[in-house]
């Protein structure tokens, strides 16, 4: 039987361990996409739109190939607290993409998107808390409660903006539209207390090191951003009777997540000087890097969304300041995911290891 060449050996270990949250980098790009054509830049924004697309293209096929090739690895995967939450990325990568480009008019792509994006956060819903905390035993999987697990919230919170966005210029089906958008709203608000209680549980139980607060914990304000929006666009929602029974009460609630987001802005940004600064962890470029860009693309347009519909105009203004910070850590760290595939697929190449 031939051996894999160097090359092939290396791709096959990719796969073979890459993490379930990588759909992060289709959500992170796709919402500065978002922002950017929001505050007038389309030319950039049509072009981070396409790069969005390309990345969920190259990532479902290697995810394809994972399941079909390594389902034991998918199965462990499953069951681990630290990775198995990172599956719903795939749903929140699934529709933030829909939603870029359900904007520009691609609505028949961003309806069957959604249908996919919903069906996967469905079907995740039930079988990632079981795999992870129900068919475990003791106190391990609270252990293992941390940022990844707000990803849960962000997949049904992404899937209220998609169907908000296609409500509004959909031909039929608008009232099952808006009842969609208010329905994956409002359970995607309750499961953020509970995934709260959880992740605070575990940070005042079990001892905490500086290599435990990873960049996912800023999926935290993430799901906080999320759910501004998806309140902010259901507001805006006007012809379905799902729509005009909350369109009051909405906004008032995407208020809140967006004062408490805001209040764990600055917060994350500390815990990130406390673990880099003070304690040396070296910040090098990982997977979790775009769990930290996510929310903050997400937070710029939780301004805008919540600023347009709130009248709120220094909401907006902070949007448009906001979304220059998240498209510089974008750049920052697809530069360094460029130079991860050079490190593993050049230097690799040039000096194959026992596979080889």
């Amino acid at each position: 039987m031939t051996r894999p060449s160097g090359a092939g050996e290396t791709l096959r270990r990719a796969v073979h361990d890459l993490h379930p949250a990588y759909f992060a980098l289709v959500m992170a790009t796709g919402i500065i996409s978002i922002d950017l054509r929001t505050t007038g830049m389309p030319a950039l924004s049509a072009a981070l739109m396409w790069v969005a697309a390309a990345c969920y293209a190259v990532l479902l096929a290697l995810t394809v190939w994972r399941v079909a090739a390594f389902p034991r690895k998918i199965r462990h995967d499953l069951h681990d607290p630290h990775r198995g939450f990172g599956f719903f990325t795939f749903t929140a990568g699934t529709n933030v993409l829909g939603t870029r480009l359900a904007l520009d008019g691609h609505g028949t792509t961003a309806t069957a998107l959604l249908a996919v994006g919903m069906l996967s956060w469905i079907l995740l819903g039930y079988a990632v808390p079981w795999a992870v905390v129900l068919s475990r035993r003791g106190q391990e999987p609270l252990g293992g409660a941390e940022g990844t697990w707000f990803v849960w919230v962000v997949g049904g919170q992404s899937v209220a903006v998609l169907a908000a966005t296609l409500e509004r210029t959909a031909d039929a089906g608008r009232d099952v539209l808006a009842l969609l958008a208010l329905v994956f709203w409002a359970v995607s608000v309750c499961l953020y207390g509970l995934v709260g209680i959880c992740v605070a549980l575990r940070l005042a139980v079990y001892a905490v090191r500086p290599g435990d607060l990873t960049p996912p914990y800023w999926v935290a304000m993430g799901a906080t951003a999320i759910s501004t929006v998806a309140g902010a666009q259901i507001a805006t929602m006007t012809s379905a009777p799902a729509a005009l029974a909350t369109r009051f009460f909405t906004p008032h609630v995407s208020l809140i997540f967006w004062a408490f987001g805001t209040w764990l802005y600055p917060a994350l940004i500390l815990i990130g000087w406390w673990r880099h600064v003070r304690h040396r962890v070296p910040l090098s470029y990982e997977p979790g890097w775009w769990s930290i860009v996510f929310p903050l693309g997400m937070y710029g347009a939780a301004c805008h969304n919540l600023g347009a519909v709130a009248a709120i105009p220094a909401l907006v203004s902070i949007g448009n300041v906001q979304v220059w910070i998240a498209f510089a850590a974008w750049l920052l760290g697809f530069v360094a995911l460029l130079g991860r595939l050079a490190e593993e697929y050049g230097v690799r190449r040039g000096h194959p290891g026992p596979g080889g």
